[in-house]
């Protein structure tokens, strides 16, 4: 039956906090039928433990004394002065290594060139269209150190605010780390929103200094960020006393002469030194702002030495990075991910880190394949839709290129399925690559459910165990933690150095988003089942239910019927109003290429949800589509498809989209 227990639930529309969680027969059967997998014999191995019962022994100490685990990963990195407490208080309001002075940049570059790095490359950047630039790590301080010397310039100091509206380029990590060495405060802003989404961010947190390109290359096109910028500003943003031009694609830019200064004209005469600020830990790094269901994105704030503890953590134990490793993280700067696996978690190891500016099906379905192969990268962090992306394309895009350097996949952003887990594993990996499907949140900065890379067994679909210093439970709808394979909100119950500190003036709106509903514990607004062997399958937000004539379904597990479909690529499902049933789910697929003139396709995808789930989730239609509406990041925005078919137009906000064009195409389809 598709009735999901527990049956009782509230309305449509109900507040989050209210709604019943769900879980259907499908995606019961499928944690059910999950086998683990040992450790990849591809993977050349982890030199963090002798044998695996030195890992348990290492994990028991860490969920007995968290607080002890988090001072042992501190203490691989340098301190300016030692801290007196490592903790005080609970959540929500708590510190970690209270008075201890250090500094990110600091440790992410300066330690390097001290210990014999200093002539290995940090970055190796690509452009879309090619062209090419290797820094070191000795490079990169300099870099950083003379744009610091530019901002103290600029009157930047302690505390002040710099926003970053820029793309995959170098000069983002000499913003940034110029940011953090002087102590001053960066929020990143992806380089694909519009002017009302940028000034919206920028209204709210004032930064003193805007450092921005005149432009990004994306899919074969340059687009114009500092036009956007100066739009999102107006006449009225006097608060922003200067904008820092950096010259990459060579777009002609108005640039005003009370205000606009160019990145590298400032850059000739700046010295290449300047000493890090002592920072103590607790001080806030940067400003993040997500937006999740609401309207008004909040401005989320990490602490510079918690964040960094977290992500140098994260990274060693997902990654496994070893100083020969040549390492690419995918995502966006201007997505948290980035700044955790490459800007700060990989720097803070040392990595060669390969930074590409541009989309990984441009120009050809194989620029992923040809990255890999030119470069050869060994460990790639990228998000599902871009697995997703490469099995659309099939074997055939990957043929003529080298991947026998690569070892490792890691991922986070949303559920992988299994079909996609072992279609990776066997056509891009020969059957021996390792895939790590993470789980973590822009609030918490670290992916804190994963495999220990080498040690312990993935579960195909599933995002593996709590890493060590990590107290997560599910709990039903009154607080009491759930049997193993039931499901159950997601909180997490003691605090850790990456966690969110609060939102950027408005610990309220941090209090009650995040612990009201739980008072004591962070609330996540995921849902999700612990199986039998621990592992955690997160498998919605606690909204992604309908209420389909009185029955509670899960659109994760309709999504994953229709993945199931050997001809199916991508899928989402929402629900759409009805007057008989409430609710009505409607389905978009995309296809495998040459599936499209199928004229029974629909008919046929619809019995596969019914087969899967039964009659009560037969989809009231089933959209093919060429593509679905996505952000640069992978996610799918279901908030579109939501307002497309309730009123016929895409009224918010898409200037976070990867690609634009599919709305027209949505809006024909759903007109007819």
């Amino acid at each position: 039956m598709a009735e999901i227990s527990p049956t009782t639930g509230s309305p449509p529309g109900a507040p989050v906090g209210d709604q019943e969680t769900t879980q259907s027969s499908g995606v019961a059967r499928m944690i059910a039928e999950a086998r683990l997998v040992p450790p990849s014999p591809g993977h050349r191995g982890t030199g963090h433990f002798a044998s695996f019962a030195e890992y348990l022994t290492y994990m028991d100490a860490a969920r007995r004394d968290p607080d002890g685990y988090w001072a042992t990963m501190a203490l691989e990195l340098d301190w300016f002065s030692p801290w007196q407490a490592l903790r005080e208080g609970a959540l929500p309001d708590f510190r970690y290594y209270v008075g201890g002075c250090s500094n990110v940049s600091y440790n992410c570059l300066d330690r390097h060139v001290a210990g014999g790095r200093r002539n290995k490359a940090a970055i190796i950047w690509e452009g879309e269209d090619g062209v090419e630039r290797i820094l070191t790590y000795q490079m990169l301080l300099a870099e950083v150190s003379r744009f610091a010397n530019v901002l103290a310039d600029l009157g930047v100091g302690r505390g002040d605010v710099v926003a970053i509206y820029m793309s995959n380029i170098p000069e983002a990590f000499a913003a940034v780390h110029a940011c953090y060495r002087l102590g001053a405060v960066y929020t990143v802003i992806f380089a694909g929103f519009s002017a009302e989404a940028v000034g919206q961010r920028l209204r709210d947190c004032r930064p003193k200094v805007v450092v921005v390109a005149d432009g990004s290359r994306r899919r074969g096109r340059v687009l114009p960020l500092k036009a956007t910028l100066d739009e999102a500003l107006g006449e009225t943003a006097e608060f922003v006393e200067h904008v820092v031009v950096v010259r990459h694609t060579g777009a002609e830019v108005a640039m005003r002469p009370d205000r606009d200064r160019w990145y590298h004209q400032l850059m000739v005469d700046a010295a290449p030194t300047r000493a890090p600020e002592s920072m103590e830990a607790n001080e806030p790094g940067f400003i993040i702002y997500t937006s999740g269901t609401e309207a008004r994105p909040k401005g989320v704030v990490h602490a510079g030495m918690g964040f960094l503890v977290g992500t140098y953590a994260n990274v060693k134990w997902s990654l496994d990075l070893r100083d020969d490793d040549v390492y690419w993280c995918t995502a966006d700067v201007g997505w948290l991910t980035f700044p955790i696996f490459a800007l700060v978690g990989g720097l803070a190891h040392g990595a060669t880190l390969v930074v590409y500016e541009g989309s990984l099906d441009f120009p050809g379905p194989d620029r992923f394949y040809d990255i890999v192969a030119r470069h050869r990268v060994n460990k790639v962090f990228t998000a599902p839709t871009a697995l997703r992306m490469l099995r659309r394309f099939g074997a055939e895009a990957r043929q003529g290129h080298d991947l026998s350097s690569l070892e490792l996949i890691a991922l986070v952003g949303e559920p992988l399925d299994p079909e996609t887990w072992h279609w990776v594993r066997d056509t891009v990996g020969d059957g021996s690559l390792c895939i790590n499907n993470t789980y973590g949140q822009t609030e918490t900065a670290t992916a804190w459910t994963s495999s220990v890379v080498g040690i312990t067994a993935a579960k195909p679909g599933s995002c593996g165990q709590p890493l060590p210093g990590y107290a997560g439970r599910v709990v039903a709808a009154e607080g009491q933690e759930v049997a193993p394979g039931q499901p159950g909100y997601l909180v997490i119950t003691e605090p850790f150095p990456s966690l969110m500190r609060t939102v950027w003036g408005d610990h309220g709106r941090y209090l009650s988003t995040y612990f009201s509903r739980f008072p004591g514990a962070y609330f996540s607004a995921d849902t999700c089942v612990v199986d039998s062997d621990g592992h955690y399958w997160v498998v919605g937000r606690v909204d992604d239910v309908i209420n389909v004539a009185g029955h509670r379904l899960s659109t994760m597990e309709m999504e994953a019927a229709l993945l199931n479909h050997p001809l199916v690529s991508e899928a989402a499902v929402i629900g759409a109003d009805d007057p008989l049933k409430g609710l009505l789910p409607v389905a978009f697929v995309v296809l495998r290429g040459g599936a499209e003139d199928r004229p029974d396709i629909e008919a046929e995808l619809s019995e596969e949800i019914v087969r899967a789930i039964g009659g009560m989730a037969r989809p009231g239609r089933v959209h093919v589509v060429p593509a679905l509406p996505k952000t640069r990041s992978g996610k799918i925005m279901r908030r579109l498809l939501r307002e497309i078919l309730s009123t016929g137009e895409a009224r918010g906000d898409t200037s976070a989209l990867e690609n634009p064009d599919s709305i027209e195409v949505l809006l024909q389809l759903v007109r007819k």
